[in-house]
């Protein structure tokens, strides 16, 4: 659990303490989804139409503001959970760490440095990018000033079963790769 200090924002709780105390390298591997689903809920069983439309409701329609309400009522959206949680994650580690810290890997998205260009601002119109790369900029500023190595991993859309999770194009069309398209390319950028 996050919790809040006036002054230094965020503090490592005891119970994390003994896991990052001989940790020199960390994985970061958060995430919610792109669009409003059970993920985003606070227990993974409430309905999220409701809420998402009493947002917007609230907010006359602002996509924007209608995410930031529920940003602040503590809801898994990717502010919460691709960029505040990381840098959480990343305070608690220089907070707890005994050992010289050596690298970080994040585990980011596709499309963080296109989010201008189609068919990236679809995906982004709930704020997921944006808060992926507030995450990046954090990784990146935190390993500057700590002296450690970083490594951002940008993957593209997962494909496969189950499709028993949330719900999108993926799920309700089964969308899966032949042999011949289940390549993994490597490389630099985005």
């Amino acid at each position: 659990n996050m919790k809040d200090n006036d002054e230094e924002g965020i503090s490592c709780p005891t119970s994390l303490i003994p896991a990052l105390r001989n940790a020199n390298a960390v994985i970061i591997c958060t995430g919610t989804t792109a669009f409003p689903t059970k993920a985003w809920t606070k227990s993974d069983s409430d309905d999220v139409s409701s809420s998402v439309l009493r947002a917007l409701l609230d907010n006359s329609f602002s996509v924007s503001d209608a995410i930031a309400s529920l940003d602040e009522q503590g809801w898994n959206t990717p502010q919460n959970v691709d960029a505040k949680s990381n840098e959480f994650i990343i305070k608690a580690w220089n907070e707890a760490c005994a050992v010289e810290q050596k690298r970080i890997i994040m585990l980011s998205s596709i499309g963080v440095q296109r989010r201008d260009t189609m068919p990236f601002p679809v995906l982004n119109a709930c704020g997921v990018l944006d808060a992926k790369a507030r995450g990046e900029a954090f990784v990146r500023e935190c390993a500057a000033e700590g002296g450690y190595s970083y490594t951002i991993v940008r993957p593209g859309q997962l494909f496969g079963g189950p499709y028993d999770n949330n719900y999108y194009l993926g799920t309700l069309f089964q969308l899966d790769k032949d042999a011949a398209t289940r390549d993994v390319v490597f490389g630099r950028g985005d």
